[in-house]
């Protein structure tokens, strides 16, 4: 349930901040005739990631055996990857995102292009909405149950939304930055658990050899099948069993995407 709640909160928020800031720009600007032209985009966008979504799931579902393994296996280390990149991403974008964002669309309105405005807010959301299939795709091959996983996402999308209309009518209190490093931190974590469990994906398969079978076994201690054990593998990845590719591979992301992470951000170059 956490995890796919952390995952819809954050993506929902940055999804909801950049709706949030171009609405408010438009007003500000006494341009309220292009919230359509925000709206189509929008709902573009989400209909674009639902088609998404139904076509990993249903490819993933048409598979059995080791292809089934490799594609999960792939799909889930993509998955970390993307994660990984969106989180050194909005890191920088933080910084200087609702200027960055206003100068956009300010362009497309000098130049008269409604489209402009709808392509805007399309790429915007889609980005953030086609990540989060993908990254709920390969977190539910660890969910606790099918109705947490559901329930957390739903909890996390109503959260964002909550969040990105305050931001809208300027009364949320929430610190953006400090939400973006804390959520951060957190997926960093959730990250290396894709890695691992993509990992172990391909151990099965065949495609990366496991070097020691079982480097250890806490299955005794916490069960993987049990409450507490479904939490920390849908939320950190946990294996109580893991190989040595599966611990080298966890730990090596740790050591460089933590080392990278915790070095100050710098603000992207303006144009």
């Amino acid at each position: 349930m956490f995890s796919s709640l952390l995952i819809t909160l954050r993506e929902g928020i940055e999804a909801s901040l950049i709706i949030g800031i171009m609405l408010a720009y438009l007003v500000r600007t006494g341009n309220r005739q292009y919230f359509k032209q925000v709206w189509l985009g929008t709902g573009l966008a989400v209909l674009a990631s639902l088609i998404a979504g139904t076509a990993i799931s249903v490819t993933a579902g048409e598979l059995e055996g080791r292809a089934e393994e490799i594609f999960e296996g792939t799909a889930t280390i993509l998955a970390a990857v993307v994660l990984t990149w969106m989180i050194f991403w909005m890191r920088r974008q933080s910084l200087n995102i609702k200027a960055s964002l206003q100068a956009e669309m300010q362009t497309a309105m000098q130049g008269g292009a409604a489209l402009g405005l709808v392509l805007l807010a399309f790429v915007a959301v889609v980005r953030e909405g086609v990540e989060t299939a993908l990254f709920l795709f390969a977190a539910n091959s660890t969910a606790e149950s099918p109705a947490a996983f559901i329930s957390g996402g739903l909890i996390g999308l109503f959260l964002a939304v909550l969040i990105g209309y305050g931001i809208y009518r300027g009364t949320a209190r929430l610190n953006l930055r400090a939400f973006f490093n804390v959520t951060g931190l957190l997926l960093i974590l959730f990250a290396a658990g894709l890695l691992a469990h993509g990992i172990h994906e391909f151990n099965e398969a065949g495609l990366i050899p496991e070097i020691v079978e079982h480097v250890w076994d806490t299955n005794g201690v916490v069960p993987e099948g049990s409450t507490f054990g479904r939490f920390l593998t849908a939320l950190f990845g946990y294996n109580g069993n893991p190989s040595l590719s599966e611990v080298v591979g966890y730990l090596a992301y740790m050591a460089v995407v933590f080392w990278a992470y915790l070095r100050p951000a710098k603000a992207p170059l303006a144009k």
